[in-house]
């Protein structure tokens, strides 16, 4: 019984290794020579300091070389949250969220978005925001309350 066993595996690995091996000479004997190229050209190009000519930095436009302001910051890195309430994050304008946190004082809040606190990142994700751009950011949430 067992020698049968064995020698159906063998016979079923035989006939798989005999299939795949089939398979592999004629897929390689249909394919033509500019299939193959085509196959293994690059993908990209490299190009080495000026051999090619590139728009001049001028023609791009400037970033201001001052900090952003808060609100720029807000709607580009914590409206996600602040405006949807994300993980238990105070809305922006919902006076009644902001209440204790600003009874904390300002300060507070502000180590807190730099340091990061519960569910909020440190700098809210913000990682090439100065500090000051930070405190600016706070003081644009919590204006006029």
């Amino acid at each position: 019984m067992e020698f049968t066993v064995r020698l159906i595996k063998s016979i079923t690995l035989l006939i798989a290794l005999t299939v795949s091996l089939f398979s592999a000479t004629v897929f390689a004997q249909t394919m033509a020579e500019s299939d193959i190229a085509e196959r293994i050209a690059p993908v990209g190009d490299v190009y080495l300091d000026g051999e090619i000519a590139t728009a001049s930095v001028a023609s791009q436009p400037e970033e201001p070389a001052g900090p952003r302001s808060g609100e720029k910051i807000y709607n580009t890195y914590c409206v996600a949250c602040h405006a949807t309430g994300v993980a238990g994050s105070p809305i922006k304008g919902d006076a009644l969220a902001w209440a204790p946190r600003i009874g904390q004082g300002e300060e507070v809040l502000i180590q807190h978005a730099i340091n990061g606190f519960n569910a909020m990142p440190a700098r809210g994700t913000c990682m090439d925001c100065s500090d000051e751009e930070i405190a600016e950011t706070v003081r644009f949430l919590i204006q006029g309350f």
